[in-house]
């Protein structure tokens, strides 16, 4: 039933984004499904690709102060429950949940960023609110909503037939959450999701309306901060992992296996744990010195 819920959210989108857009403002919104070319940041490269079964986890950052078009050509709104990713698709649907305190939201990714490599991802500020987030380098996981995800791509396809608009309904509300942390407004306090999917379908809707808009709630799970790590790269041949663990080794990088890790990541490298974010920060500049451009923190 969620999954009908979502076919053609995309179309819902474009004609919603598009007629809000600032008076004067001189940009238009045009939203599109992107993937796009590899670009430069810095010394380090990045290549957007189009993947799925994402599970991941980082430090998440917000970008409060971001204007104009976003990537994929919404305008960008510090109101919406939006994200940016250096190389993800784009748009997507990403579970974020706070490792710090076990909030767990649903965010669009629509744009590229953040710049810095320490930061796996960048949160608008509602969704920063929402997550409760209080301090840069949150301790996040990442994981794509593939369905949805995958929809709402199929959703640009202009062949596809077109289906009527409707509004989103939330999930049923169980409890409100606690006071905001210090410095946030109360208009940003998110509410509690009821057991059960976090979008759900009102019998009187058409099975095919779309949502435009994610609810404004969250979902609270057990807190996990996890340690810090520097995942330098994961390889299907443990002969190809050794020769990375090696030209790490003055790193402290060592190999660890993984059953239950797709095939293709049998084998990872991790440096740490590191007991603190600039511990953290600045092992993985050296990793990326000694040549890993795509090492990443991670949680675990």
């Amino acid at each position: 039933m969620i999954g009908k819920l979502w076919r053609g959210v995309a179309a819902a989108a474009l004609l919603a984004l598009a007629s809000c857009h600032p008076q004067g403002s001189g940009q238009k919104p045009s939203p599109h499904f992107v993937v796009g070319q590899p670009y430069q940041v810095g010394t380090i490269w990045r290549y957007p690709r189009a993947e799925y079964g994402v599970d991941i986890s980082g430090l998440a950052t917000f970008s409060p102060n971001k204007t104009g078009l976003t990537a994929n050509g919404e305008l960008a709104d510090q109101d919406a429950l939006t994200a940016s990713h250096p190389t993800l698709q784009l748009p997507a649907i990403l579970r974020v949940t706070n490792l710090e305190n076990g909030r767990q939201i649903l965010v669009r990714l629509n744009d590229r960023g953040p710049e810095n490599p320490a930061r796996l991802i960048s949160l608008s500020r509602h969704a920063a609110e929402n997550l409760g987030m209080t301090h840069d380098a949150t301790r996040v996981r990442v994981q794509m909503d593939d369905t949805l995800t995958r929809q709402l791509a199929a959703g640009f396809d202009e062949s596809a037939p077109k289906i009527d608009i409707a509004a989103a309904p939330l999930g049923k509300i169980s409890a409100e959450s606690l006071a905001p942390p210090s410095g946030v407004g109360q208009s940003s306090r998110g509410k509690v999701a009821a057991g059960g999917p976090i979008v759900a379908a009102s019998d009187s809707m058409s099975m095919n309306a779309a949502p435009v808009v994610l609810p404004n709630t969250y979902t609270q799970v057990p807190p996990h901060p996890g340690m810090l790590y520097i995942d330098a790269g994961s390889f299907s041949r443990i002969d190809y992992a050794s020769i990375l663990v090696n030209r790490l080794a003055s790193l402290g990088a060592k190999l660890t296996t993984s059953y239950t890790a797709p095939r293709d990541k049998a084998y990872r490298i991790r440096i740490g744990p590191l007991f603190t974010l600039q511990d953290a920060e600045a092992m993985l500049a050296r990793t990326i010195a000694a040549g890993v451009n795509d090492a990443s923190i991670v949680v675990e």
